[in-house]
């Protein structure tokens, strides 16, 4: 019998009557999105949402810690919605990039017209038309990118000294990418009478300093420890010549033949990763800075839908993008930051299944893999390709636990440093 209902799946259940009592229960959900979850088959919370959804709820500022991928949208969308349709007000949530704003309004727009709620998404690189046609309706649920969602209020059109809750996700990568300034002059246009909620996988030190600043007593949640990569995801690691990528590249997509993203530190980068996958006849979008909404739209929906197995990106990408079943993460080239590394093999491995993150790095990267390795946790399993050339890590012992090469001073000797590059 319970081999037959793991068959069938939760909507089959349903049918004969069988439905499996949901864990989301008890965490204080209200019915009419508890109905929502329960068509959609969520039966089991993740860690994340068992542990910040019943707190949340209650209205209490915090910090929440997990990996990328273990469903945090939901951990706060539906105690905001659930806050929201108790009185008046709105909601406000701040992104760093607008394909991460699309995802949550999406998840949001899931959940919002119980209580008929509407939602803005206030992005850059489209048009404001739509947006403002959004917030002339009196949409209850702001969310955008701190840039777009500042201009619409410097302008009038967002009113936000009404707003209850304010959501700030991935705020570590805001503060990477320049947003502290307009996050700050948002701040200030709130009210001070809020429930503030930060969700990251990482929380440097500048984000806990505006924790302190702007939230009342925030409760710490860590799902995993700040900076933990995915435990089912599997690490490996080629050390090759840059002149051989392209070739390991090759083979590899020989290897994994389900949906793969590529990432690349620069814009040049992806568009020449991009080209040299063309050639080999595979179906092939690139992401980037220099692309229009529109082309970053069709990548994300052509990734998504299968049109492109092989998306290219740059870590714009590396919190933007949820895509359940991706067989494999190559870090085509290593990123400038550490912290860019959890995020980018989160993209694989998500919502419990199976994912495997590869990393190509030169000879000279010993120092670099020493300090994601020592971030994570997680030594990676060094590999090697049977038809292309293995090098050795300089300075890199394994046995001595990496010992050598392990400053951060040392990385990229060619002069090729990634931070401030266009992305």
């Amino acid at each position: 019998m319970k081999r037959l209902l793991k068959k069938i799946g939760t909507k089959a259940l349903h049918v004969l009557g069988l439905k499996k009592k949901s864990g989301f229960y008890g965490l204080g959900i209200a019915p009419k999105l508890m109905e929502i979850l329960d068509a959609k088959g969520f039966v089991t919370p993740t860690p994340i949402q068992e542990k910040c959804i019943r707190i949340a709820t209650e209205g209490k500022d915090m910090v929440g810690i997990a990996q990328t991928g273990t469903g945090k949208t939901i951990a706060f969308s539906i105690p905001m919605i659930q806050r929201l349709a108790q009185g008046p007000g709105k909601a406000l949530v701040l992104l760093p990039t607008r394909e991460l704003a699309v995802q949550v309004a999406e998840v949001c727009r899931e959940f919002a017209p119980a209580f008929n709620m509407g939602v803005a998404c206030l992005i850059g690189g489209e048009g404001k038309e739509s947006q403002l046609r959004d917030l002339n309706r009196k949409a209850r649920i702001l969310i955008g990118t701190p840039g777009r969602v500042y201009d619409h209020i410097e302008r009038g059109a967002a009113k936000v000294n009404d707003a209850r809750i304010l959501v700030l996700d991935e705020a570590d990568r805001m503060f990477d990418m320049g947003f502290a300034p307009q996050i700050n002059r948002i701040i200030r246009e709130l009210p001070t009478q809020r429930q503030t909620m930060l969700f990251s996988a990482t929380i440097p030190d500048e984000v806990m300093k505006l924790a302190s600043h702007h939230m009342k007593l925030p409760i710490r949640i860590e799902a995993a420890k700040s900076g933990t990569a995915a435990a089912n995801v599997i690490q490996e690691l080629y050390v090759v010549r840059s002149g051989m990528k392209p070739l390991l590249l090759s083979k590899l997509l020989e290897k994994y033949t389900g949906t793969v993203l590529i990432f690349v530190e620069t814009r040049y980068d992806a568009a020449k990763v991009a080209m040299i996958l063309e050639h080999m006849n595979h179906h092939v979008a690139e992401i980037h800075s220099d692309r229009t909404m529109g082309q970053r739209k069709d990548a994300m929906e052509g990734f998504k839908s299968g049109k492109y197995r092989i998306l290219v990106a740059t870590d714009i990408a590396a919190r933007g993008i949820d895509v359940t079943g991706i067989e494999a993460v190559i870090n085509y080239e290593m990123p400038a930051e550490d912290d860019a590394y959890v995020h980018r093999i989160g993209r694989t491995g998500r919502a419990g299944q199976p994912g495997r993150a590869i990393t190509f790095a030169t000879p000279e990267q010993g120092g670099d893999v020493r300090s994601i390795e020592t971030l994570t946790g997680i030594p990676m399993n060094q590999v090697t390709h049977p038809e292309v050339p293995a090098e050795t890590l300089w300075g890199y012992d394994k046995a001595a636990g990496g010992r050598g090469w392990n400053q951060r001073s040392a990385r990229r000797p060619s002069g090729g440093g990634g931070r401030g590059r266009r992305r």
